[in-house]
């Protein structure tokens, strides 16, 4: 019995957890660089295996100011190191370090 209980335990367990993401990905803002439109509003966005999600977990000053002529999210894409999981269409991130290029 206590072999079925564990075994359980496991399966639900396992099946609970989302895929982790860990990877460099674009990072930028989703209206103004990765033509995402279901926002108003300038908003973080990263594209995780070629398709553009918004970020939940920054916000997109989190990196400076967004609208910076050379490192803002809404005038340049950047590369980061991005760790989180996919979730009813967004990326919740819980790790995002920018990398030098």
């Amino acid at each position: 019995m206590k072999k079925i209980i564990v075994l359980s335990l496991l399966i639900l367990a396992s099946c609970g957890n989302k895929k982790e993401i860990k990877q460099i990905a674009d990072v930028s803002c989703g209206q103004c660089k990765f033509d995402l439109d279901s926002e108003n509003g300038c908003s973080l966005a990263a594209k995780i295996d070629d398709k553009a999600y918004f970020v939940d977990g920054f916000e997109i000053n989190d990196f400076g100011d967004a609208h910076d002529e050379y490192i803002g999210f809404c005038n340049v894409i950047r590369k980061a190191e991005v760790t989180g999981v996919l979730v009813e269409g967004r990326f919740v991130a819980s790790s995002i370090e920018l990398v030098k290029e």
